[in-house]
This record gives C-alpha cells, structure tokens and sequence, in this order.
C-alpha cells in the first residue's frame, strides 16, 4: 500500500527550540470512517517500522482481522525522523538545496505527536476510538493520550514505557557508537555510517529477545558447515546476528536510526509537566496495558508504573518467550485480550 502524504506548509516549532519551514507525513488509511466518525484505530509503529501496520502486524490488521478495514477506519504514520515517507535527514534542506543528513533536527516523541494532531485535525477527526502501539508506538500513544485526554476512547499501551530507563538508553547509545566508530559515518552521503549500524542492528536484537527464543531457534551450527572441520563451522546464532543487520541495511539508514534512538531516550511523559506519575493520571481513556512476561528491554515493572498510575488501567501479561518481540509475534493472546477488555 502506498502511503498519503500530508503537507503542513508552516512552521512548525520543535521542543529542542529548533523549527522547520514546514513538515509532511506518510500515512496509510484502511478503512473509511463511518458516518459517525466513531471507528478510528490509529496504530504507532516501532522503530523502524513504516506507515502500513498490515505489512508488519499481520496477525491483527487485515481483511477478517481484529482490525478489519471493513469495520474499522485505520490509521499509521510513519515517524518523523525516519525513512518511510515523513520528513527525515535525507530530505532536501531548503536552505542549501542538500539532504540534511546529520544536520537534521530531533524530533522527540512528543514532537512527532505534535505533527500528528496536525494531520488528525486535517482529516476532521474528533475522537479516536482506539489507539494502539508498541514499544517506542506505545511512547507516542501515551504522551498523546496525556495531551489529548479526552481523543481517545481505550488505548492499548503495549511493551512500552513512561520514560526510558538507563538500561534502554544504555542499548540505544551503545547502538550509536556503532554508528558512530563507522569510518563512513561523517561523511555527507546516504550510505554513510551504513556498516555501522549493522552492527547496531545485531546489538539491538539481543535487547529485543530471550535467552528462551535464542536457544529453541538458534541453537547449534548451521546446516551449511555442519559436516565441516571445527574450524570452519559456524554457529546459527552468528549468521542470525549477521543476517538481522543486512536486512535492515537493506532498508533503512544510520541517520534516521541514530535519530530515532535519541529520540526514544528523550521519551519522558513527566518533562515540563508536574511529575510523571501526575501526567499518566491525567489520561482519561480506558486503558490496558500490555506486559511481555520475558522483556528484558521494557520489563514488566514499568507496564505495572503505568496501570498503577492510569485512572482505572488494567494490566495484562503475556507469558512468552519471545522477549520484546512478543508484541509483534502473540497476535492470538493480544487479539484475546483487546477483544475481552472492549466487551
């Protein structure tokens, strides 16, 4: 499916104090809004992920789906920062006629939340009857939950977090060093820092999985060497590593990687307001936040932070082995769980 692309044509005011002449967003929609306007799910994608959730999150959104576009209207945008449409450092500076690339300003969650509004007035919607989002999506849905407590009518925070701990910021930087070390990486040029972030890649996945998912999955030598000498085989688990960090450089950059991690570390639903704990009180949809039992990235004591301090918010653990992952791969239990909280 091929993303829209909405222009807001003035200037637009980030939080690090820096502007832009302007702004635009891809974003999908699937669906047609009803003539009440009352059947909106806007889903936040991950990280890398892009403005078609049917691509990525197949197990929910589709024909026959738990979000079905026949019932639904549904709405993605791909972040700012990144590569999938919205602007990002490989868009052209209108003031030198050259990409951005490591001039391009932050974007943080709360500025891409801005952005959105923007697009969401544009479209004339009022009121969001479920917003859903995991990890760096669920950051986003939260803090636009607290800017707009009464747009949505339940939101399905997953995997995510009020404010990135020192152990996620701890990953996300060392991803960057990566980037950074790459001889490449200074270099004003779209591949530049590209090995780099490979390496990045292959770090971040430890963070995203278990010990469990790599010991039923990756376990002992490739089929390739197995008949080998000692010397020349090699392990699942390295080619995997190996393999997660190709696939992403085919389709991603070390720029809007480098941003989007700053911008996950900058995530703080308490910066300006009185106290975190004050602002997630302050969201009045119907909430379920949804923990992975084995996260080590985002673990369930901070899905716990958030239903304890979110009016009336149930919380629901998925026992998996998948690690972080899971809110990508338990599409069964997470259809479960939304449908039951719903009725």
């Amino acid at each position: 499916m091929q993303p829209q692309i909405f222009t807001y044509p003035t200037t637009f005011y980030l939080e690090s104090g820096k502007s832009l002449p302007g702004i635009h967003l891809a974003y999908t929609i699937q669906g047609q809004l009803n003539a009440t306007k009352s059947n909106v799910v806007w889903i936040f994608h991950a990280l890398t992920g892009n403005s078609n959730p049917a691509e990525w999150w197949p197990g929910l959104v589709g024909d026959n789906k738990l979000f079905d576009p026949e019932k639904y209207c549904i709405i993605c945008v791909n972040m700012p920062n990144s590569c999938y449409g919205s602007i990002g450092p490989l868009d052209i500076d209108s003031t030198t006629g050259q990409p951005f690339y490591h001039h391009f300003p932050l974007f943080t969650t709360r500025d891409m939340v801005k952005a959105y509004r923007h697009l969401k007035d544009a479209l004339g919607i009022e009121k969001i009857h479920i917003g859903i989002g995991g990890s760096m999506g669920g950051q986003q849905l939260l803090e636009w939950a607290i800017e707009e407590p009464n747009l949505f009518e339940y939101i399905f925070p997953i995997a995510t977090n009020a404010e990135h701990s020192p152990w996620g910021i701890a990953f996300n930087a060392s991803q960057r060093m990566c980037i950074e070390n790459d001889a490449t990486w200074q270099q004003s040029q779209r591949e530049a820092g590209i090995n780099g972030m490979k390496v990045a890649r292959s770090l971040a996945l430890i963070s995203y999985r278990h010990y469990e998912a790599y010991h039923k999955s990756q376990h002992g030598f490739t089929i390739e060497t197995e008949g080998a000498t000692i010397d020349k085989q090699k392990f699942k688990a390295e080619t995997y590593q190996q393999y997660q960090g190709e696939k992403l450089a085919r389709r991603f950059n070390a720029f809007s990687y480098h941003l989007l991690t700053q911008a996950m570390d900058k995530h703080n639903v308490g910066r300006g307001r009185d106290a975190v704990r004050a602002a997630l009180q302050s969201i009045k949809a119907k909430a379920l936040v949804i923990s992975i039992s084995s996260d080590m990235l985002f673990p369930t004591s901070e899905q716990e932070l958030l239903a304890a301090y979110i009016p009336n918010a149930k919380l629901a653990v998925i026992d998996s082995y998948y690690g972080h992952d899971g809110f990508l791969l338990e599409y069964e239990t997470l259809e479960t769980l939304i449908k039951d909280f719903i009725a």
